[in-house]
């Protein structure tokens, strides 16, 4: 009775540690759910930037911008530093931006009509947003 209860323990841990997992694991992908979060976080990957130079290489609005880079920064995805008056951004988390990369990379693949991608390799749906 005592082994039979310990085992129901340890697998409610193991659901727990699984949910905590799952629900992590939404977050993030919430958190990047955003077409320019994308957007910010690919043109980080070469290194910092400060809002002007992302506006550059993002069409969107300065408020747009600001609020979605305090988004992923008080998310703990991007860093920011002073330099007298403007403030740089950069990667602070390796994982989302490897993760951010891993997706965008897979998709643009799919989505070349040059390209022959294996059906249980693929994200997308076969045919869905082939350019």
């Amino acid at each position: 009775m005592q082994r039979r209860m310990s085992e129901s323990a340890a697998s409610t841990d193991k659901h727990d540690e699984s949910d905590q997992v799952f629900a992590t694991a939404a977050e993030l992908f919430g958190l990047l759910s955003t077409p320019i979060r994308l957007k910010i976080l690919s043109a980080l990957c070469n290194g910092e930037k400060n809002v002007s130079q992302l506006l550059g290489d993002i069409e969107t609005t300065q408020p747009n911008m600001s609020q979605h880079l305090s988004t992923l920064y008080r998310a703990g995805v991007l860093g920011k530093r002073r330099d007298a008056t403007q403030i740089y951004y950069h990667i602070e988390s390796e994982r989302a931006a490897m993760l951010c990369r891993a997706v965008c990379t897979q998709i643009a693949l799919e989505m070349d009509p040059q390209a022959e991608v294996d059906a249980t390799e693929r994200l997308l749906p076969k045919g869905a947003a082939r350019a």
